[in-house]
C-alpha cells in the first residue's frame, strides 16, 4: 500500500472525518475482508505509542466460521462476533515483553540502547508479581486498541468494541496464557447499518480549566 504524504490541513481533516464518522456497528456485509487491510489495520495499530516502546500488545485474527461460534459463546451470545467475517482480539502480554525487552529499543540505539532497554524493564518490573506488571502492560494495549479503532475506519470498515466477554474462555479457545489481559474484541467489517449517531457530552461537560 502506497502512503501519499498529504498537506496538513488535509491531513487534519481526513482524521476528523474518521473519528467523527465511526459508529458500533454490529452488522455487517457478508464476505472476507482482504488479508492486505487486515494487515495494514494491525500494521498502523501497531504505531500506537507506549511506555518506553514496550509494544505489549498482541493481536488474534478469528475468521473461522467455528472458532467464532465459540466466541460468541465466550461473547454471552452476542450476534456480531459471527456476524462480523473478522472478529481482532487485542490482548497484552507483559511477560513476553520483558522476556523480549531487548527487541523494543530502537535500532539506532545500538548493543547500548538494547542493553540498558534490558536493565529499564528488569528495574521498573522485576520486583512486581505478574498482575501488577500486568496491569501496566494492559493500560499499553488500549491505546493501541484506540488506534485499531481509527485504522478500521480510516480503511473504510467498522466494528464494534467489546468487553463483554468471559477472559478465561476466550484465553482457552485461543490458546492464550493465564497471565495476558485483554483490552477487547473487535468484530470487523463493511457496515450493513449506519448505527446511531454519536451522542456524547460537551467538552465543558467533561473538562476542567485550570
Amino acid at each position: 500500500m502506497t502512503n501519499v504524504a498529504l498537506p496538513e490541513t488535509d491531513q487534519a481533516q481526513a482524521i476528523t472525518d474518521i473519528i467523527e464518522s465511526r459508529r458500533s456497528i454490529r452488522r455487517f456485509e457478508s464476505g472476507p475482508i482482504p488479508e492486505a487491510d487486515l494487515r495494514e489495520m494491525l500494521r498502523l495499530a501497531g504505531l500506537a505509542p507506549s511506555a518506553w516502546n514496550a509494544q505489549t500488545w498482541r493481536f488474534v485474527v478469528v475468521q473461522d466460521p467455528a472458532l467464532k461460534e465459540q466466541l460468541q459463546a465466550a461473547a454471552y451470545g452476542q450476534p456480531q462476533v459471527t456476524n462480523a467475517p473478522a472478529v481482532i482480539v487485542v490482548y497484552s502480554d507483559m511477560e513476553d515483553t520483558l522476556q523480549t525487552a531487548e527487541d523494543t529499543a530502537h535500532p539506532g540505539m545500538g548493543e547500548a540502547g538494547r542493553s540498558q532497554q534490558r536493565q529499564t524493564f528488569d528495574g521498573a518490573f522485576g520486583a512486581q508479581d505478574v498482575a501488577q506488571r500486568g496491569q501496566w502492560g494492559l493500560a499499553q494495549a488500549n491505546i493501541a486498541f484506540g488506534f485499531l479503532m481509527l485504522a478500521v475506519r480510516g480503511l473504510g470498515y467498522d466494528g464494534v468494541p467489546m468487553l463483554g466477554f468471559d477472559p478465561a474462555k476466550v484465553r482457552e479457545l485461543l490458546d492464550l496464557p493465564e497471565h495476558v489481559q485483554f483490552a477487547g474484541i473487535y468484530p470487523v467489517g463493511k457496515r450493513a447499518e449506519e448505527g446511531f449517531s454519536h451522542h456524547r457530552h460537551s467538552v465543558d461537560r467533561v473538562t476542567t480549566w485550570k
